[in-house]
């Protein structure tokens, strides 16, 4: 991680147990192995949504999240968001890249910072677009390369022009490595023939999401980071929170665990190439979630849960 500004605040006690932990937490994200439950920037809002308390809080959830061993951390210029209960539409507050800069600059080493580009307020950008958003993050963030971009589509059929230019903005070294979002099957391999692509961000959870098994493991075979979305919320999409589940909170229940936990794990069990990014603005459930990781699903466990379909 480049870093181009200097931040004032006291330094990161970074985790010493990171280098320490079972090789199957980390995958090899581009250039660095990142643990296998990064966090992701969506929820940082909470129920607050904005004020300088809210944001506050969560300039140090970030720190205690890199604290705590977190060193993939994914975000967007429009994160925070928030939206209604099974809605895709959202609506953006624009201060999570913000908020990271200023918790977490100078960043770590061995850390991976993941943002996003495509979507803008009422539509996709335009391939001419993308150079000024890409220059945006690399402002808001301060860095002078941009460790993950991922280009995140909707309503297109070829994925060609788009990560082109972004292909053309890495060669400049804006951007480190490249992924995709919200892709079919074609698309990946339409966006491998352009450039490498580390990382696919598709929706995915229990019982959610399932039409990406393919993509899943089309990912494995290639070796790329399958970084599902909605892996906690699932149906609940825009609207956050954890859906009640009978199945799920039998395996919770036979495991002292939060469903939230068993979301996270079962999603884990899907192969080592998959990651995952949960959101939230709590201090407890950062720390539960990163706790998943050291459940171990049984294979009762995971026939119930393969079993719940969308």
């Amino acid at each position: 991680m480049q870093n181009s500004q200097v931040n004032t605040s006291l330094p990161l006690n970074v985790s010493s147990g990171i280098a320490e932990s079972k090789s199957a937490e980390f995958w090899q994200l581009g250039d660095v192995a990142v643990r296998r439950i990064g966090f992701g920037a969506k929820r940082l809002a909470g129920p607050g949504r904005d004020g300088a308390d809210v944001r506050e809080r969560a300039v140090a959830l970030l720190r205690h999240a890199v604290e705590l061993g977190v060193n993939h951390v994914d975000t967007a210029a429009f994160y925070p968001s928030h939206g209604g209960v099974g809605q895709t539409s959202f609506e953006s507050l624009d201060w999570a890249n913000d908020v990271i800069r200023r918790a977490l600059v100078p960043y770590p080493e061995e850390f991976v910072l993941a943002t996003k580009v495509g979507p803008t307020k009422d539509r996709l950008a335009r391939p001419d677009e993308l150079p000024a958003l890409v220059e945006r993050d690399l402002r808001a963030l301060g860095v002078d390369t941009l460790d993950l971009v991922n280009l995140r589509l909707h309503g297109v059929k070829s994925i060609a022009e788009h990560f082109g230019v972004l292909a053309e903005l890495q060669a400049k070294g804006m951007i480190r490595q490249l992924g995709v979002s919200n892709v079919r099957v074609e698309q990946l391999h339409e966006a491998r023939g352009i450039a490498p692509v580390v990382a696919v961000q598709n929706r995915y959870s229990v019982g959610f999401g399932r039409v990406n098994d393919e993509i899943l493991g089309v990912c494995g075979e290639l070796g790329i980071a399958f970084v599902p979305f909605f892996t906690l919320t699932a149906e609940s999409r825009e609207a956050g929170g954890v859906p009640e589940s009978a199945a799920v909170q039998e395996v919770a229940t036979r495991h002292g665990a939060t469903p939230a936990q068993i979301r996270l794990a079962w999603t884990l069990s899907r192969g080592h190439h998959v990651l995952t990014i949960p959101g939230t603005s709590s201090r407890q459930h950062l720390e539960e979630n990163l706790l998943a990781a050291d459940l171990t699903l049984s294979p009762e466990d995971l026939t119930t849960l393969d079993a719940i379909t969308d």
